[in-house]
Order: C-alpha cells, then structure tokens, then sequence
C-alpha cells in the first residue's frame, strides 16, 4: 500500500491549522482508505489538533517532524518519541534534510532516533537524500545508500518492516526543480537493491516514499515508476486541494 505523508515544517498559525485539517478532513473521508495511506505531520504545537480533527478517519495518521534520542532528560526545548507515542502519533520523521543541514544531525543521531522511534512504538521515516555537488559528481547512488545504512543497517528484519524511507533530492527541496521520473527510478531502485540485499527475508519490505517538489502536476508519473512507493510531501501539503489531489494520484 502506498503511502502519503505531509510535512507542513514550521508553517502555519493556529487558525490557518484548524482551516487546513477542516478541509482535509472533508477530503479525506470521501476516499477508498484501502489504496493509499494518509500521514499528516504538522508542527509540535497542532499536534493533538491533528490527531482530534482527523480521529476515526480510516487510513490516516498523525506523524512528527522529528523527535529526541533519549528517552527522558534535561534536553530543553526538545521532545521524545515515548512522548509522541503517548500523544497518539502513528509515525516520525527521522534525519530530514533540514534536521541534518541547520541543526547538524548527523548519521549517528540519526540511528539513535531511528532506535528511539522504534522502542516508543512509532513508525520512522527515515529520509536520506543528496546535495547537488554529490549528484553533479556522480556519486549520489554511493553517498545516499551510505545514508541508509547508516541509519538502519543495524535493524533486524522485524525492526525494518517497522520502518520507511523517504528519498529526497535535497537539490529539489523547496527549489521548484524536480527530479526527472527517471532520476526518481534510478535512485530508489538503488534503495530497494541496497534493502533486500542487506534483509533478503522481510515479509513486508518498507516503503521507499520520493520526496522533493512532489506537486499535483507530477506526482502520477513519480508514482507510476518502479519502487516509488508514495511521497513525503512538503509545500504542497500546505493547499488541501493540491495535497487531496496528489493522495487520488497514489491511489
């Protein structure tokens, strides 16, 4: 089943919020739940307003922009998964792009989050992704695989059907440029190959979502290629016609 998750970053003021879940959830109810799933992954403070605005909609979750490593602590300003889990949260994104790039998460904390995730209970999505000089110098294959490894490669089979993967072109990420279908293709059948060589046994092998620019306007041809299993959707997810459409486009 396909996924589709929308990442509304730090967007968003309380009554925009309210508007936004209001008409989504009109949307979202008039659909068939049992071809795509919905993750909807708004800013800490709408948390609980997602997950009260959307309960009893069937095939949508609430999901985190992120979470800490540990469990409790004097971590400031920081959340935990446990707390997350407790909130209701289905899923968290773990290793954004912007997490790694403005607050130097590296693919140790990654891992740790990854950890953390999955002993509260929540589902990671794991994004790996690279800069435009890694895909100019023709090592973007090597370098976005090192990432998931590094992330995950230390999971049994069971901890991994836990789990998905979000591929993201950081070049494409709020720039307007996409990458070609093709370019889509090639890299998660890179991730695909890297998954079952690592985990040849998994009954239910993650979905690999493509995020980056994913818009109404391409998001059928993205889905249609092999491996691309969904879409992490950012800007987008912000308009609810356009996020509805893109969710009727993985159905």
């Amino acid at each position: 089943m396909r996924l589709v998750a929308g990442n509304w970053k730090m967007n968003l003021l309380p009554n925009e919020a309210v508007a936004l879940l209001t008409a989504l959830r009109e949307g979202l109810s008039k659909r068939d739940a049992r071809r795509a799933q919905v993750l909807i992954c708004p800013p800490f403070p709408y948390l609980t307003m997602a997950l009260d605005l959307l309960n009893g909609l069937p095939g949508v979750g609430v999901g985190a922009q992120q979470c800490h490593h540990a469990a409790s602590g004097a971590f400031t300003g920081e959340v935990s998964a446990a707390m997350l889990a407790a909130l209701g949260c289905s899923h968290v994104l773990v290793g954004h792009s912007e997490r790694r790039t403005l607050f130097g998460e590296t693919d140790e904390v990654v891992r740790r989050k990854v950890d953390a995730a999955l002993a509260a209970g929540l589902k990671p999505i794991v994004c790996v992704g690279e800069h435009l000089e890694v895909r100019e110098g023709g090592r973007h294959i090597d370098n976005v695989v090192h990432q998931l490894e590094a992330a995950l490669g230390h999971l049994t089979e069971m901890q991994m059907e836990g789990c998905t993967v979000a591929y993201e072109p950081v070049w494409a990420i709020g720039t307007g440029r996409t990458a070609t279908a093709q370019q889509a293709a090639e890299m998660h059948a890179a991730l695909h190959a890297c998954i079952t060589r690592h985990w040849p046994n998994l009954q239910s092998p993650p979905p690999i979502l493509y995020g980056g620019s994913c818009t109404p306007a391409n998001a059928a041809e993205l889905f249609a290629q092999p491996h691309v299993n969904g879409g992490l959707i950012g800007g987008a997810s912000l308009k609810a016609p356009d996020f509805l459409s893109i969710v009727n486009a993985a159905e």
